[in-house]
């Protein structure tokens, strides 16, 4: 009988644990756009959070992986919806088309991601950061470049370059980019236009360059995956993270 309660009590703990680390569906919009994010179970509570902005094909595996981690540290995640309810591009033509039009269309782009963070503020969020992955982490810089109010940005293996005609402005929130040496979709001159953009924005910046990295280094469903580099580049997330918002 002991040995039965013993292992019922297991049980339902077990269970309780899974629940905590689970994601639930936030249904917000920005403009007349419906957007769905997902928000850690911590929400509600007052804590230190992230908004993670997805890469090109809108929320994926990277991302929601990324959020149950955050919240194993303490942190509240929230994944925004960049796109819109019904707009998920369906393969990566779409993906590329859709991603460029808010490259291009920056000014939309922020008002997406300040979006989710005033959704993240209703959540519990005291201290905020963003980060992103590939198309999220142009959108990390664009939460830099427009001024939004954020502690600090992290780029993971993000696009660098903005157009020309734009100007370099100041710079007040803390920026780190997660660079790998050999993603062929990054050329030099963003990423030297890049630095001279944070420098004279008089940006607290660093980049982190990491070695034998294609683009999507940090993805496990990717070709590129390197879980050396990529083990590096989440520690490296975390010591920032930890530093600005705690």
């Amino acid at each position: 009988m002991k040995k039965d309660y013993i292992i019922i009590l297991l049980s339902v703990l077990l269970g309780q644990l899974a629940m905590g680390q689970s994601l639930k569906e936030v249904e917000y919009s920005e403009g007349n756009q419906s957007l769905k994010g997902l928000v850690t179970s911590n929400s509600g509570k007052s804590l230190p959070a992230v908004l993670i902005l997805p890469a090109w094909k809108g929320i994926d595996q990277e991302a929601k992986d990324t959020a149950l981690a955050l919240e194993k540290q303490g942190f509240i995640a929230f994944i925004a919806d960049i796109y819109g309810v019904g707009n998920n591009p369906s393969d990566n033509n779409a993906s590329a088309k859709l991603s460029s039009q808010y490259k291009n269309d920056y000014q939309s782009y922020q008002k997406r991601i300040q979006a989710g963070l005033d959704e993240l503020k209703k959540l519990g969020a005291t201290k905020t950061a963003v980060i992103g992955y590939c198309f999220g982490g142009t959108g990390a810089l664009e939460a830099a470049r427009g001024g939004l109010a954020v502690e600090g940005v992290v780029c993971i293996h993000g696009g660098l370059a903005k157009a020309k005609d734009r100007p370099n402005n100041e710079i007040k929130t803390k920026v780190l980019v997660e660079h790998p040496a050999d993603d062929a979709s990054v050329k030099k001159e963003d990423y030297d236009g890049l630095i001279m953009e944070l420098n004279e924005g008089k940006a607290d910046w660093q980049i982190i360059t990491y070695s034998n990295s294609k683009h999507t280094f940090t993805n496990p469903a990717s070709n590129d995956y390197n879980p050396t580099m990529a083990k590096r580049a989440w520690n490296h997330t975390l010591l920032f993270l930890n530093e600005i918002l705690k």
